[in-house]
């Protein structure tokens, strides 16, 4: 076992495989383990095979630390691919950490955040949040928001900085309401019955939602139940992409919106190779592809590339290799891991087809991740940048000190 163990390098996969998450996360594992097929085809890394060790931290948050600390030091994985929900990575942080490991943390977040042993390659809020908000104020003339959410630190934080970045554009408070259900949540019909009523008092009306995992299969159909058409009220997500709505009936979720930095339907060469050969590793034509699956193939690729100007797979050479390590992505473009951990990713806004698929109707040029928001207090002074000297995730700019806004 133990020559076995020097011929390969580890990759760990923390991804939950039942529970509320599942919807989501499935297909993250099925996408790391599509990775490290397609590098091993090439040689692995190093001349070595990569190895998947795969754990099930079951959508339990504590669980999620525990499963962390055995892929690092009983498996003694090289890097950790894993979470989608902010309470499992703020779970993990700790533990990676204290142990000095690399995770690879792949789906859109509320930011106000950047850990030395941490990549960020889903959205940060300027790269997701704010650039729908922006899209339907202009193109919609909405002008009365709900942001309704699942009750826990990523639509939290998110929703407090858009209430922030609403009331300096102008929108009065009582234009605003604020939402949270739980995981899982399931009974919608009163809360749908509100947003129905709000509606209704003559402005223009959206809903931001950060509902996230299967209570967004209820939600949907609750929508369609009381008649809330996309032309009407139309809603923004930001957890639901082409996964989720694979479950849903959608033809009345036709013209509703997602923000994402990546859709299947994005139409490029790099895509349509990316698609064909995720179809054929799967043997099954109809799995979709999604925002986090991009992001995790842009995070496996940079992390091969760091670890292969390193020349080696220990923790601390391959962090500062990824600083400035630039890898296509599916868009057509490139994304560049910055030197505060997160990536550069072009915005993309789709409209729901009654296929399933999203239809591009705005695209940005890339936009760098920004770790603190401009819009809170206390986070707009901070700047991260890992590299040396400075190696500093908070760093005050008014007292020049790091340490964050005390």
């Amino acid at each position: 076992m133990l020559a076995h163990a020097e011929d390969t390098i580890k990759v760990g996969v923390l991804h939950s495989l039942s529970g509320t998450m599942a919807i989501s996360e499935t297909t993250l594992k099925d996408t790391v383990l599509f990775l490290i097929d397609e590098q091993n085809k090439k040689g692995g890394v190093l001349g070595k095979k990569l190895e998947a060790v795969v754990v099930d931290p079951a959508s339990n948050w504590p669980l999620f630390a525990e499963k962390a600390r055995e892929l690092i030091s009983k498996d003694k994985v090289s890097v950790v691919f894993g979470c989608w929900t902010s309470v499992s990575r703020k779970s993990v942080l700790p533990v990676f950490k204290e142990l000095n490991s690399i995770l690879f943390y792949p789906v859109q977040y509320e930011g106000e955040e950047s850990e030395r042993n941490v990549f960020y390659t889903g959205a940060a809020p300027n790269q997701q949040a704010i650039p729908a908000v922006d899209y339907l104020m202009k193109e919609e003339g909405v002008k009365r928001w709900v942001l309704e959410g699942t009750d826990y630190v990523y639509p939290r934080t998110t929703n407090k900085i858009l209430e922030a970045y609403l009331k300096a554009k102008g929108v009065p408070a009582e234009d605003i309401i604020v939402n949270y259900t739980p995981f899982g949540f399931a009974d919608w019909q009163t809360e749908v019955s509100k947003i129905k009523a709000f509606g209704a008092e003559g402005k223009k009306t959206a809903v931001v939602s950060t509902i996230n995992g299967d209570a967004n299969v209820p939600f949907y159909k609750e929508l369609g139940n009381q008649g809330i058409k996309a032309e009407d009220i139309p809603v923004v997500a930001f957890s639901v992409g082409e996964e989720e709505l694979a479950g849903m009936d959608t033809k009345p979720l036709v013209g509703h919106l997602a923000a994402w930095n990546y859709f299947e339907s994005v139409d490029t060469p790099e895509n349509a190779e990316f698609i064909d050969a995720w179809h054929k590793y799967i043997g099954n034509d109809k799995r979709t592809t999604n925002d986090p699956m991009e992001a995790t193939y842009i995070g496996f690729n940079a992390w091969v590339k760091a670890v292969e100007a390193a020349g080696t797979t220990d923790t601390d050479p391959v962090i500062d290799a990824l600083p400035g390590t630039t890898v296509p992505n599916l868009s057509g473009g490139y994304a560049t891991i910055m030197p505060n951990h997160h990536i550069t990713k072009p915005v993309l806004i789709g409209e729901i087809q009654d296929d399933g698929q999203f239809d591009i109707v705005s695209q940005t040029a890339p936009v760098v991740g920004d770790e603190w928001s401009d819009y809170l207090e206390g986070s707009k002074d901070l700047i991260s940048d890992w590299r040396k000297p400075m190696n500093c995730g908070n760093f005050n700019v008014v007292t020049g000190k790091c340490g964050g806004a005390g």
